[in-house]
């Protein structure tokens, strides 16, 4: 890939409930940013670190029965074994990273209330994104979605439990976007509607740092 311009590089996280586009829509957004002569690194969470695979495994329905403070545990040590491998050396080259859900999702999906105080303060040194994008899709639509792709099942994916999440990522974006940049994009459009309002704002975000994007 080109060079971008010297210096750090930014953290870009997309969010979304299960179904939302966040991997179709993250991996189309590190295309453009290599279109654009900017250096990106696409990454995921869970990771493909050691803690990462085994969420996966969890989320998948293995080792069950898993409670939430395991989950929130194990998530909140993946992401801190996630920027320090991964994450944290690659904006220290500065690359553009653009990750496929960040410490957003944990708030959404694991907590409410008090329990949701514990998982801030679980991620509290983890890095916060320059740019989060929030792709909202309703519960339903994204079962569609996931069904018309023939998705694995995982322990998450009830319509009910959807339902909840998407309203704590609702609750999520409110208390954060107070001191952090979230911006919330319609998801359930064409894929290619999307994307270009994706690129519109990270190369609005990229342009503020001194990277420049075409």
């Amino acid at each position: 890939m080109s060079e971008a311009s010297g210096g750090r590089g930014l953290l870009i996280a997309i969010e979304g409930i299960d179904g939302a586009g966040t991997t179709t829509q993250s991996r189309r957004l590190v295309d453009a940013l290599a279109a654009a002569g900017v250096r990106s690194h696409w990454t995921r969470e869970p990771s493909d670190g050691p803690v990462g695979v085994l969420l996966r495994r969890i989320l998948a329905g293995e080792h069950a029965p898993v409670d939430a403070t395991t989950l929130s545990l194990l998530f909140a040590a993946d992401r801190a074994d996630h920027c320090q491998r991964e994450v944290a050396p690659a904006i220290a080259a500065g690359l553009v990273v653009v990750s496929d859900r960040w410490y957003h999702s944990s708030l959404a999906y694991q907590g409410t209330g008090e329990q949701r105080a514990w998982i801030r303060e679980l991620n509290r040194r983890a890095l916060v994104p320059e740019l989060t994008l929030f792709l909202e899709v309703s519960p339903e639509a994204a079962a569609a979605r996931r069904a018309a792709d023939a998705r694995t099942e995982e322990i998450f994916d009830a319509l009910a439990l959807q339902q909840r999440i998407a309203a704590g990522y609702r609750e999520v974006v409110a208390e954060l976007g107070a001191h952090e940049t979230i911006r919330v994009i319609d998801g359930e459009r064409a894929a290619d509607a999307v994307a270009a309002q994706v690129w519109a704002l990270v190369r609005e975000t990229c342009q503020a740092a001194g990277l420049a994007p075409g």
